[in-house]
């Protein structure tokens, strides 16, 4: 499951046992990316809360736009555990499958992906892959592919963010499982 010890939702108690409960209300069940956080509750609980903000908070990105950045993200960080969970959440939207592994596999080769997503994987890449080389001419493209101030905004969020949970995940050996990886309510 994970390179380092994690305390089962069933072993749970207090503060984790608490948060724990709260994850399988809204969510169905608790990830493994989610359990690793078991020894900090307090770490857990600030992921939870800009996990929900950044995924499900009001933006002008659609969840579906949020979960294909989220893939692309993934893929070029070789994340395998997150590419398959989003590619499950995005399947819930987009219902194809061989289009959402398309995406995960080569998004540059999806004929299909409309200019403005496709832009701001680009930028998503780019960032992911070179964050030091962004400059204010990438958030002119994204505004010229049509996307606004705060929609530029979200999308560095949600690039940030898989960023972020990508390292957590490959560093510690986060497993996933066919299993594991569906039953979550979107």
């Amino acid at each position: 499951m994970a390179w380092i010890d994690v305390i089962d939702p069933n072993e749970a108690s207090g503060e984790l046992g608490d948060l724990y409960n709260e994850i399988v209300d809204t969510r169905g069940k608790v990830s493994n990316v989610l359990k690793v956080h078991s020894q900090n509750p307090a770490a857990l609980k600030e992921h939870l809360d800009l996990y929900d903000a950044v995924l499900y908070g009001a933006s002008p990105l659609s969840r579906a736009e949020r979960e294909a950045i989220a893939i692309v993200v993934s893929a070029a960080n070789e994340c395998d555990y997150c590419v398959r969970h989003h590619a499950e959440a995005l399947q819930a939207y987009w219902r194809n499958e061989a289009r959402v592994r398309r995406l995960a596999d080569d998004y540059t080769a999806l004929d299909d992906l409309d200019d403005a997503l496709r832009t701001a994987c680009d930028m998503a890449v780019k960032l992911t892959r070179s964050p030091g080389a962004m400059t204010e001419d990438d958030v002119h493209t994204l505004r010229d592919a049509g996307w606004s101030d705060r929609a530029v905004l979200d999308i560095v969020l949600v690039t940030s963010y898989f960023n972020f949970v990508n390292r957590i995940t490959n560093s510690l050996g986060v497993e996933t499982t066919e299993a594991e990886a569906i039953g979550y309510d979107y």
